[in-house]
């Protein structure tokens, strides 16, 4: 059974020192989500957001989004456009715990929104690249994933081999994946700051002026160092709604030229089918199998039918001169291989070693890609009807997309 919003306001007060609690109302879908929530509202006038999961799923999610939360120091958050929540307080709760965070105001974005709203796509662009402009070592100190090209594309390989195994992919669809596994220049790009689990139900929008603006991110446990490209999958798949959010993305960021995000983008919206599918051979589920099977059928069909839409690079395009003389300002000097100091030269290796409660060379298993679990970490919209001794119209702060402050620090 759910706990009340009164129980759950009455247990924030247990875990944030001198909290007084104004109002409080539900934040859960009819109780079916994987966390009791509440929106608490407290008597300065400050919102805050308590939760406890109730599955085992839920909790280490939550364990890995407040390993997160708490390395990104005011100092890092300073440098985002947008919001991230703020761990106030946390207790334990019925052998799990309680976790009180600052609310963070806004709607889950819409990515059919992208096509009207150029402001909208500009935000979320250099919200993103924002996040993959930050410095990697952060994410070492905290101890979590850094991963190496290596590892990344080893994974990749892992998936297609796995679904190669099943003999369920068709034959056009292995070899355009085999392809572009085995393609060097495609994996020829520099680790970034990535989010990780990044989707339009983890990105907050308001509307100023008319026009949507990215306010906050939610769910950081997926944060580490690893393919930028992984951050961009799901706006891939949205054709030309999302070329000027990918536009807006590629001069916004302050790192080197990456040539190739957006192929690597496709082929890991398309290795999603691939996790699908063997999710649905794991669990022994062949409805999912199937589901997967048609979806890689729909594949086949637009693929042969475009002959347009390749992810391999062949002789890949030529660098513009800005981009040759960038290249050759991040290479140190002494260095006798250009191509590669460009690519390690920002890397302790002893690091790729410092994983967090798992082995980098798993990052992004079928496990954790499963696309039926994506709204169990989604915040969910609160029932405002359920509210209590308080005014459940607030206004959210007015943020301008240049402005790059956190209220939450």
């Amino acid at each position: 059974m759910a706990r009340s919003h009164l129980t759950l306001a009455a247990l924030a007060t247990s875990a944030v020192a001198d909290l007084q609690v104004r109002g409080s109302g539900a934040h859960t879908a009819g109780g079916e989500g994987n966390y009791d929530a509440a929106r608490l509202v407290t008597g300065d006038g400050r919102e805050l957001i308590v939760r406890i999961p109730t599955s085992q799923q839920a909790e280490t999610e939550q364990s890995a989004d407040l390993i997160a939360l708490r390395a990104l120091t005011p100092g890092i958050r300073s440098r985002l456009p947008f919001d991230a929540p703020t761990v106030v307080g946390q207790l334990p709760v019925d052998g799990t715990r309680a976790v009180v965070l600052d609310f963070v105001a806004g709607t889950h974005l819409d990515p059919t929104a992208l096509s009207s709203d150029e402001v909208l796509a500009d935000s979320l662009g250099a919200a993103i690249a924002a996040i993959h402009s930050l410095p990697t070592s952060f994410v070492a100190e905290a101890g979590l994933p850094l991963l190496s090209t290596e590892l990344i594309r080893a994974d990749a390989h892992r998936i297609v081999s796995r679904a190669a195994e099943t003999r369920l992919l068709p034959t056009a669809v292995r070899e355009r994946w085999q392809a572009a596994v085995e393609d060097n220049s495609l994996w020829q790009f520099q680790p970034t700051v990535i989010h990780g689990a990044l989707a339009a139900d983890r990105i907050l929008v308001i509307q100023q002026d008319g026009h949507g603006l990215v306010n906050g991110v939610l769910d950081w446990g997926s944060l580490r160092v690893g393919d930028p490209a992984l951050d961009l999958h799901w706006i891939a798949t949205l054709g030309a709604t999302g070329e000027q959010t990918l536009s807006t993305y590629a001069v916004s960021c302050s790192r080197g030229p990456d040539r190739f995000v957006t192929l690597r983008a496709r082929l890991y919206a398309e290795l999603e089918i691939a996790r699908w599918l063997l999710h649905g051979r794991d669990s022994h589920d062949e409805t999912i199998v199937e589901d997967a099977v048609a979806m890689l059928d729909g594949l086949v069909d637009r693929v042969l039918g475009d002959v347009t839409d390749p992810l391999g690079t062949t002789n890949g395009p030529v660098l513009a001169v800005d981009e040759v003389e960038d290249m050759l300002d991040r290479t140190p000097l002494g260095s006798s291989s250009p191509g590669i100091a460009m690519q390690t030269d920002t890397y302790d290796r002893s690091e790729l070693e410092r994983a967090l409660g798992r082995d980098p060379g798993t990052a992004g298993t079928d496990e954790d890609e499963d696309p039926s679990a994506e709204d169990a970490n989604a915040t969910d919209q609160i029932d405002t009807s359920s509210f209590e001794l308080w005014d459940a119209a607030s206004t959210p702060k007015d943020r301008s997309h240049s402005d790059r402050s956190s209220s939450s620090e």
